[in-house]
């Protein structure tokens, strides 16, 4: 059970033996893969399209790619090859309140985060499997046997684990005996923080009258971020409409982590509008809770 592209790129360059790779994702579609695949940018590559026209979408997880420069000397390839497929280019609409270090390049996903995923799937020949929630992990004759909510266990003779660290450690079977006690006290003392996304659609010629395309925010306690996702990647058209996101605070995704997604969701509205008074009316709206943000 491997992940994509790095696994294959290094495998050639390595001149490792061919093999096949495997992948069991929860998720339901490639849209919401939420495993780091490109390297130094883990997690949360999460894209949502509005079911009235799926050309309008919003970036739940993270907003763009930053390469600084210890990786650009480190992982360039990995850049050059997603400009040349079109996948990612520069970041040049307003951010307000982005903090800029000297060396750091910004780049946006004009077809969302969630396409860098999905190339790197499709070229490392992968077979991805969908709603499949690994439960159990068992050592059977030098094979890993993996076995997951639905279906008949399969094997491998490698494994490698990308879901966070309460994740594996709830995993049942010969795995959880083969993790010495330092290594599970060392796992348990992981902490992540979490947020909340909230994604929000608009009719085809709605205007949002703003002079950014994304702006950090300091002095709410709901709201740190919000991006007029259709402006951060420069596509204007009058055929879709504009999209907009919002990512909270910890603190308030903390303090609501339990509470039903409908509650939440009017709490981080009613926030947003006093950010942006007079905001159009969306059609539609998605928010998504990160219980493992970073």
């Amino acid at each position: 059970m491997k992940h994509g592209s790095p696994c294959s790129r290094r495998r050639a360059e390595q001149r490792l033996p061919p093999h096949s790779c495997a992948l069991f994702e929860k998720g339901p579609h490639g849209d919401q893969i939420v495993s780091g695949l490109l390297p130094d940018h883990g997690g949360r590559m999460a894209t949502a399209r509005s079911p009235c026209n799926p050309q309008s979408t919003v970036d739940l997880g993270a907003q763009y790619i930053t390469r600084t420069p210890h990786y650009a000397k480190k992982h360039q390839s990995f850049y050059d090859e997603l400009l040349a497929h079109g996948i990612l280019k520069p970041l040049t609409s307003p951010i307000e309140g982005m903090v800029m270090k000297e060396g750091d390049c910004n780049f946006v996903a004009p077809q969302g985060l969630s396409s860098i995923v999905k190339h790197y799937l499709k070229e490392s020949g992968a077979e991805v499997s969908f709603r499949h929630r690994v439960t159990q992990i068992n050592l059977r004759n030098d094979k890993w046997e993996v076995s997951e909510e639905r279906g008949s266990p399969e094997r491998f003779d490698i494994v490698v684990l990308t879901m966070p660290v309460p994740q594996i450690l709830q995993l049942r079977g010969d795995i959880a005996n083969l993790i010495s006690e330092c290594q599970r006290q060392q796992l348990e003392s992981v902490r992540y923080s979490s947020r909340y996304a909230l994604g929000l659609f608009y009719e085809a010629g709605t205007k949002i009258d703003v002079p950014w395309a994304g702006q950090y925010i300091t002095s709410n306690p709901c709201t740190r971020f919000i991006s007029i996702d259709n402006k951060k990647r420069n596509i204007e058209s009058s055929e879709v409409g504009p999209s907009l996101v919002v990512h909270t605070t910890v603190p308030f995704a903390v303090t609501y982590l339990e509470h039903s997604t409908e509650d939440v969701q009017e709490l981080i509205y009613q926030q947003l509008e006093s950010i942006l008074p007079g905001l159009p009316q969306p059609v539609v709206t998605k928010c998504q809770k990160w219980r493992y943000s970073q």
